[in-house]
């Protein structure tokens, strides 16, 4: 099972930890979506739309991070 460095921001984080990021044991062959999921369950509202990123480059959804890869959870920003 590799070991990714995650890190989450905004909303995330007050959902999980105020530290914004944890090491996270992921199952062979997990795609930073299931990660995600794992992590952040979906509520009744469903699931927040976000964008994931490994080593500081985009990815997309099904992309399968290897040992040591730095995963990040990018929620929404909002403007007005």
């Amino acid at each position: 099972m590799p070991t990714v460095r995650v890190r989450y921001f905004a909303m995330l984080r007050d959902r999980r930890l105020p530290e914004g990021e944890e090491d996270f044991e992921a199952p062979e062959g997990w795609s930073v979506a299931d990660i995600y999921t794992a992590m952040f369950p979906p509520g009744p509202e469903g699931a927040l739309p976000i964008a994931y990123a490994v080593n500081q480059i985009y990815v997309r959804s099904n992309h399968v991070p290897l040992e040591d890869d730095e995963v990040a959870f990018i929620p929404p920003v909002g403007g007005g």
